[in-house]
């Protein structure tokens, strides 16, 4: 069995050691080819070769961007006439080794964030053959495996972005900074954007918007942030849009997000956990992100989602 392995050699968890240990571990099993990326867009163009290759097993060590491009190269770009460059089944199968800051994709998947634990948990599931298909969602020409947005958390992430071009690491402490900063300084603007859900009037004066493809939406450090408690891989799309940025409702609304049990709720907001696609428009071109990578400016996005796309290895759904 043919595979490729592709690291991030600069993802925020990743070191040489930790590398060399997989790379060790996988080739005991497998005819394995590594790979590390050297610009943005590599790992989507090692993934489409290594699947007009006809290689059975692709494997990310990265973090989240690194997925999002690899399965991108996988699948190439989502098309309404052709919702895949090749039929199930020969797509290769993806495992993930996590190398970055949050995660998010491994983590919702019940892979550790510890990649010498996960890299462990790798091999027990190619051992037993585990594998589970999961749904995507797509936006924008591209897919995306854990979410996508426009408004604050866009902003963030170009902020984020910013930092780590500076040379300052991708900490759960730097996030949460970044965060509070960008909340402030936006919250003064006037809302933009305009939610349009299948079969219910257009919802404006929306200040940002997420849309899930599973949950938990994101984690602070260990703790999980729930935004859309009733997504996963296997429903449709999750849609938490909010009406204000006052102190009060948001205040309220991050207790809610950092619950466990979490089930956030608000007169002004618009939340739902399962709808196959969602239109989002903006009055001047908002902020957008993709799986935690800031693509730029958008007038509007269309989202949708495209069940049962993807073999992973990974344990049973929860």
């Amino acid at each position: 069995m043919r595979a490729l392995l592709i690291v991030n050699p600069n993802a925020t968890s990743t070191t040489s050691q930790g590398r060399d240990l997989l790379a060790h571990a996988l080739a005991s099993r497998l005819q394995l080819e590594v790979v590390q990326t050297t610009h943005r867009g590599h790992a989507a163009e090692l993934a489409h070769r290594a699947a007009l290759e006809q290689m059975t097993h692709v494997i990310v060590h990265g973090g989240d961007g690194t997925v999002n491009e690899t399965v991108n190269g996988l699948l190439g770009a989502p098309r309404p006439e052709a919702m895949r460059d090749l039929p199930p089944g020969r797509t290769p199968l993806l495992g993930v080794v996590p190398g970055g800051s949050a995660n998010v994709f491994a983590r919702n998947l019940g892979i550790s964030p510890d990649p010498v634990a996960a890299t462990n948990q790798l091999l027990e599931l190619l051992a037993a053959g585990t594998t589970r298909r999961i749904g995507l969602g797509r936006c924008d020409n591209r897919w995306f495996t854990f979410t996508a947005g426009l408004g604050v958390d866009a902003l963030v992430v170009e902020a984020m972005e910013a930092a780590r071009a500076a040379g300052h690491p991708a900490t759960s402490g730097r996030y949460l900074r970044t965060t509070v900063r960008t909340f402030l300084k936006d919250r003064r603007r006037a809302p933009q954007l305009t939610v349009h859900l299948p079969g219910a009037e257009p919802v404006p004066e929306v200040h940002y918007a997420f849309v899930s493809n599973t949950n938990p939406w994101t984690y602070l450090e260990q703790r999980p942030v729930t935004t859309n408690p009733g997504t996963s891989f296997d429903t449709g799309l999750g849609v938490f849009a909010a009406l204000s940025m006052g102190l009060p409702t948001t205040m309220r609304l991050a207790r809610q997000l950092l619950t466990r049990s979490g089930d956030p709720r608000s007169p002004r907001l618009i939340r739902t956990d399962d709808v196959p696609t969602v239109r989002i428009t903006a009055e001047t071109p908002a902020a957008f992100q993709i799986d935690g990578d800031f693509l730029g400016r958008r007038s509007e996005v269309v989202f949708a989602t495209e069940p049962d796309m993807l073999t992973v290895a990974a344990p049973a759904a929860r």
